[in-house]
């Protein structure tokens, strides 16, 4: 048997952060099978009817109402469960301030004249509203971290526009994650360095793409000035480089930037040699994944892998990355003496989609077809066939819809692991832990009991690698020890990761120094 509840805040808008901590909440608690916070969009309203859940009070709701909702056991407190969930959600609302002079703003103007110093604005709407609140803070004279996905592609043309005229950057839409003037934004990483010259910009058009190569860089000692964010579409015929060509512009005329790093999974090719040209006499390092040429720029500096192009453009401004590959043979050799014969297939679960993808471009050149909900080709999609390799994106819409992010909350990828320990034939489970501001706050922690598990009388050996820096909360150094000790191999790029898992499918440890940057 079970019950549920739900609890309606109107006029109670929370953005997709506080959504996913008051759904954390809510699901951590005992005899709870399922819960979730949404605002009352017809979206919101459809996720609830597809979890099973039906109550009076759900109708004539608008989009600016909350939804607190629990499924559980009978003798679960669901109350108790419910008001957990408030309290997550309200958590940096404090008391109820009624019609006082010091309510929250509950307008872009209001904040704005709120914090006249104020020059960004992080947009976290749901997508049908997220163009009008960017536009209200670019008519405010702000530029726009543009968090929210689901936007039309018109809109992004018609904002990008706008803010080129202005004089605005609109970073998004979907941007998880910028650094301006050494302040972190959205899912951002802490840096170590301090500021010097020659620094590396980063523009990239792929989230945990553009913090993979800022912790490199921070990890080497390279102060990174800025990373621009520019949303998945913007090297995109229609989009048309809007935004980053004007951050090109901006970071090649800092006398101060030592070379720009473009990073995008793959663009149009006449818009990406437009953003190379954009840098003029600044040296450029282009990671375009998947990308092996682009058409008139025979001699573009393109890196088939992130970790290339950290490495690259580390050494463009004088600075010599350390090994990244000491121990990983010989580790990878131990680990493949105790794999069954049987065992040769590659599983992949990733909370970050530029990480799966570049995962997929290196494991599809030694191992052939991988397949993907965000397949490199069409006809690599799921399902896949028996005996494939497969890389799943955690992070994509269709597996946070109504559950939190896998940056947040490892349930999801807890659930899969276990799954993956019943199939005889898989050899490796692909992992990344993502560090940083709004990741959870101890995330090996979540997972390595788990994968020691997994791994467990001849099970598939675990391989993760740590997305961070010593000074994000979580403490890079303190993960990896975590995700070790249990057992798992943890490499020091997401790029050496998906080596070595090929190295322990082909029983081929010498693989893990295959793509070396030279």
């Amino acid at each position: 048997m079970s019950g549920q509840a739900v609890r309606v805040f109107k006029s109670s808008y929370r953005d997709s952060l506080l959504l996913m901590a008051a759904t954390v909440a809510m699901e951590g608690a005992d005899g709870v099978s399922w819960a979730g916070a949404t605002m009352a969009t017809s979206r919101g309203l459809q996720d609830l009817a597809a979890a099973g859940v039906e109550d009076p009070a759900l109708s004539g709701l608008g989009a600016n109402d909350l939804v607190l909702a629990v499924k559980g056991d009978d003798d679960a407190d669901l109350d108790a469960v419910l008001e957990s969930g408030r309290a997550a959600a309200f958590e940096a609302s404090g008391p109820d301030q009624g019609e006082s002079a010091d309510r929250p703003p509950v307008s872009v103007a209001e904040a704005v004249a709120a914090q006249q110093d104020a020059n960004v604005a992080i947009v976290s709407v749901p997508g049908e509203y997220a163009a009008v609140a960017a536009h209200q803070a670019l008519t405010a004279g702000l530029h726009v971290l543009l968090f929210s996905d689901g936007v039309p592609l018109e809109e992004e043309v018609e904002l990008k526009t706008r803010a080129a005229g202005l004089g605005r950057l609109v970073m998004g839409p979907g941007a998880g994650t910028a650094v301006l003037a050494g302040t972190g934004l959205g899912f951002a990483n802490v840096s170590l360095t301090a500021p010097h010259a020659p620094r590396v910009g980063v523009i990239a058009a792929a989230g945990t793409g553009a913090q993979e190569v800022h912790t490199l860089l921070d990890r080497w000692g390279v102060t990174v000035s800025e990373v621009i964010g520019v949303g998945g579409r913007d090297l995109s015929q229609t989009v048309a480089a809007r935004m980053a060509l004007p951050a090109a512009r901006t970071l090649a005329a800092d006398d101060a930037t030592g070379v720009v790093l473009l990073v995008s999974k793959p663009p149009e090719p006449a818009v990406a040699a437009q953003v190379l040209d954009a840098c003029g006499q600044t040296p450029a390092v282009a990671v375009f994944l998947g990308v092996d040429e682009l058409a008139g720029h025979p001699d573009a500096p393109l890196a088939a892998t992130l970790e290339q192009g950290a490495v690259a453009a580390a050494r463009r401004v004088g600075v010599s990355p350390p090994a990244l590959t000491a121990g990983l043979q010989d580790a990878v050799r131990r680990a493949a003496e105790r794999l069954a014969p049987e065992r040769t297939l590659v599983r992949g679960l990733f909370s970050g989609g530029t990480l799966c993808y570049e995962a997929q471009v290196i494991l599809e050149d030694l191992l052939g077809p991988v397949h993907s909900n965000e397949p490199l080709r069409a006809d690599h999609g799921l399902p896949a066939p028996d005996g494939a390799h497969v890389l799943l994106d955690l992070g994509a819409e269709e597996y946070t819809r109504g559950v939190p992010h896998p940056m947040i909350d490892a349930g999801n990828r807890i659930e899969l692991l276990r799954e993956v320990r019943e199939s005889p034939d898989v050899a490796v489970v692909l992992l990344d832990v993502v560090l940083g501001h709004g990741a959870h706050a101890d995330p090996a922690g979540q997972l390595a009991p788990v994968c020691a598990e997994v791994m467990a009388d001849g099970g598939p050996q675990v391989v993760a690698y740590v997305l961070g820096t010593e000074a994000d909360p979580q403490v890079r150094s303190r993960q990896q020890a975590t995700l070790e000790e249990a057992g798992a191999l943890v490499p020091a790029t997401n790029a050496r990761a998906a080596y070595a898992a090929a190295a322990l499918a082909l029983r081929r440890p010498e693989l893990v120094e295959e793509g070396m940057a030279r």
